[in-house]
């Protein structure tokens, strides 16, 4: 066996032990699954999928100032209301010309991808956007106008400013591509060629342009870029940078052709490039490791590589927001995710670490231990770093020269706690999207995650870390199947201000609301239980929290997110026991030998459920007993083969976060069978005298007033009789019941004993479902 594949067999080992304990210290059940029906059911979903039934999704911009969503889709652009989607919506068709479609099909591409897929939209000012679309392999860009929030809603496309979109839009409408608008102008981390193998960071200006070297392996080797975003420094606009996010093949591995890295680069948003070295070209490109792994025994770490999506937390400083990444493994043997969270100060430290330097191609990497040239590669030209440069052309040749030849940071850049916030190695879907909203409760502040998945299932969650221990806690809140086909999501923007998420896929756009606490349940406990951060307690229903002094003064909110502790927090906030076990009795009548379900689903899927029995007028509670013939489920307790001693009163109750609460009391009261088959013998016997369930003429025998059914209970000689013969007068004395009389009294009867089917013993003499559960 060869090291390589010891070290893989480790490395599975680890993760099935990691698993097993994630296992162990997290429930892995949502509080809440809703279908799409349910929350097109609660309102708390709108659609929009276009004027054609399909939009071909590709870019999508949340612009809160114009309050207004943004789409970008094939040769379509839309406008759509933030409040409700598929009302107010504005149109652009912006299709590529047939002289162009014809050109892009002469080329080898088909008709589908030689139309214009708009993949760039961003706000150039306060009344329009720029938007960038593939053109038919061709690209194109142009300014929209949208007017001021306030006017009658414009939307038109200004088609005597179309001009070409070559550097920053791909040619093919696949090619991923991330794009961030600084200070007018557009940087872009894009494949810039017709066949997709030249990749650069590019900055196009009117008078410039700036871009990586071409075919430079270590500025970028072939890369999947992922997101952008221009995050200033510090006060000296001089000094802002633009960072990009994307994961690339690795060339300081040593061994391992096929491993990947995730980056972390940035560029200065002035630079200008070189004067007489690297003109046109970046002299602050820098790019560093993105580490997100899981510690491992014997030192061997379990490395998630492969960037699926990263999203940007902005806070009240705007110089340190908290960037979100969402990755997975690049394994073929197991398919994993994990969410790491990290700080700007470590990204800024690792640019401001060593250099990462190799001697020879057969040298190993080492961090640079020569002279670094004055002012430091890799720097902006500011005041902040001296003011004695105006511009990048002004740097010295030995600056240009020593960034050329270093642009990786030795340092890499671990996450927060040191570790993922979020791990998933189930394999039961793929994550694909991430958003994160900064949410304050009663204990503090919590950031609820939201993860697009390929099925298109949206899942809210937040993760408490425990300083004592440090572990990590997951609180998985609601599952939310948001699109009715499951579909991949693609995009996914998140509204603070309306509480309102919008997610994308390729076929349409759903918004869907963050929270709907009344959903949690009607009791104090139920709402402490949730620990969702938006909703609380207010002593009458479970409702959104706001902060003290926010809105209107309000009374004491009952709410703790970080224990669930509904025992302290709901102390004589619950309804009087006694009377929830009188309001919620349930009869149920089974028949010996039969089988029975009791069914009791509670609120909340993680909550434990237990379940005990009465008997008799003993006052005394024994839990139930499973095994083959009594078997709890998602739905209940099922009773395969009822006895006699199965009779007796029900609890169904559950147990979260040491809370215990009786969610249903059922009665169970078991009729004999052999007095059941005596009387089906009956009318067996006695065809012509068999009377309708109702007393509706002329369906009841002349000269009889005597139901059927009565004749029934009398045999049956139950004490409770009144109380069955009402149930059954309820559920056979209709019209739509009568009308299917016929078919009925064909269930209730045999032929003779050996004309039955063969089957177990549970199976044959059924009564109707209707007759017995109650």
């Amino acid at each position: 066996m060869t090291v390589a594949e010891k070290r893989f067999i480790l490395v599975l080992v680890h993760l099935w032990i990691l698993s097993s304990a994630a296992l162990a210290t997290r429930n892995s059940h949502p509080r809440l699954k809703l279908s799409h029906k349910e929350l097109w059911n609660l309102n708390r979903t709108s659609f929009f999928y276009g004027s054609r039934g399909s939009l071909e999704l590709r870019t999508m911009l949340l612009d809160e100032y114009q309050e207004r969503l943004f789409i970008g889709g094939r040769n379509h652009l839309y406008s759509l209301n933030l409040d409700r989607l598929n009302e107010e919506y504005r149109e652009i068709p912006w299709s590529s010309t047939q002289m162009q479609v014809e050109e892009c099909q002469m080329k080898g591409k088909d008709k589908f991808e030689c139309a214009n897929f708009i993949k760039i939209l961003h706000p150039y000012n306060r009344t329009h956007l720029l938007a960038c679309g593939t053109g038919a392999f061709d690209p194109v860009c142009a300014f929209i106008h949208m007017g001021h929030r306030r006017e009658d809603r414009l939307f038109n496309l200004e088609t005597n400013h179309i001009e070409s979109g070559r550097g920053r839009c791909p040619f093919d409408p696949n090619s991923p591509c991330i794009s961030t608008l600084s200070r007018g102008e557009l940087f872009v981390g894009l494949y810039t060629d017709y066949w997709g193998n030249d990749a650069t960071v590019f900055r196009m200006s009117n008078h410039s342009y700036t871009r990586t070297e071409t075919d430079d392996k270590q500025q970028l080797n072939d890369p999947k870029f992922v997101g952008s975003f221009a995050i200033p420094d510090n006060d000296d606009h001089d000094d802002d940078k633009v960072y990009f996010f994307f994961t690339e093949k690795a060339i300081e591995k040593e061994s391992g052709i096929n491993a990947v890295y995730t980056r972390v680069a940035r560029v200065c948003a002035n630079d200008l490039g070189g004067q007489r070295m690297l003109v046109n070209k970046w002299t602050s490109f820098l790019k560093s490791r993105l580490v997100c792994s899981v510690p491992g025994i014997n030192g061997i770490d379990t490395y998630f590589d492969e960037l699926e999506d990263v999203f940007l937390l902005k806070k009240k400083d705007e110089k340190n927001p908290e960037i979100f990444a969402l990755f997975s493994t690049t394994s073929n043997v197991f398919k994993g995710y994990a969410v790491c969270v990290y700080h700007m100060n470590d990204i800024r430290a690792a640019f401001n670490g060593p250099y990462a330097h190799k001697e020879q191609p057969e040298y190993h990497w080492t961090f640079f231990e020569g002279k670094v040239p004055f002012p430091r590669p890799g720097s902006c030209a500011s005041k902040m770093n001296g003011g004695m440069f105006s511009s990048s052309k002004d740097y010295p040749d030995d600056v240009l020269r020593f960034v050329r030849a270093h642009p990786i940071m030795y340092q890499s850049i671990h996450p927060v706690h040191k570790r993922p916030i979020l791990l998933k190695t189930d394999g039961e879907q793929n994550f694909k999207q991430i958003a994160v909203d900064r949410v304050e409760a009663e204990d503090g502040h919590y950031n609820v995650i939201f993860i697009g998945t390929d099925k298109g299932i949206v899942l809210k969650l937040i993760t408490i870390y425990n300083k004592e221990r440090d572990s990590m806690e997951e609180v998985l809140l609601e599952q939310l199947s948001v699109f009715k086909v499951p579909v991949s999501i693609t995009e996914m923007e998140i509204s603070a201000k309306r509480q309102q998420l919008y997610i994308g896929s390729e076929s349409g756009i759903a918004q869907v609301k963050v929270h709907q606490c009344d959903l949690y349940g009607s009791a104090c406990a139920d709402c402490c239980l949730a620990r969702d951060p938006y909703c609380a307690w207010d002593g009458m229903s479970c409702s959104r929290y706001y902060p003290a002094g926010q809105f209107t003064k309000r009374r004491f909110r009952r709410q703790d997110v970080r224990h669930g502790n509904a025992v302290q927090q709901c102390s004589g906030q619950q309804r009087n026991g006694d009377e929830l076990e009188k309001s919620e009795v349930k009869l149920v009548y089974g028949v010996e030998h039969n089988s029975t379900l009791l069914e009791c689903t509670p609120r909340s899927l993680q909550a434990k459920v237990l379940w005990f029995i009465q008997r008799g007028s003993d006052i005394r509670k024994e839990e139930v007993k499973t095994d083959d013939r009594i078997i709890k489920t998602e739905h209940g307790l099922l009773v395969l083969e009822l006895h006699k001693t199965d009779a007796g009163t029900y609890l169904c109750q559950t147990v979260e976060h040491g809370f215990v609460q009786t969610v249903t009391r059922i009665t169970l009261e078991i009729l004999e069978e052999d007095r059941i088959e005596d009387l089906f013998h009956r009318e067996e016997e006695d065809e012509s005298h068999l009377k309708a369930p109702c007393p509706v003429p002329p369906v009841i025998a002349p000269g009889s007033t005597k139901l059927w059914y009565k004749e029934f209970l009398q045999l049956i000689g139950y004490s409770n009789f009144h109380k069955v013969e009402e149930y059954c007068e309820k559920v056979w004395c209709t019209d739509k019941k009568h009308k299917k009389l016929k078919a009925l009294q064909s269930k209730w009867k045999y032929t003779h004993p050996q004309d039955r089917r063969p089957k177990a013993r549970a199976e044959h003499r059924r009564t109707p479902r209707h007759a017995l559960d109650t």
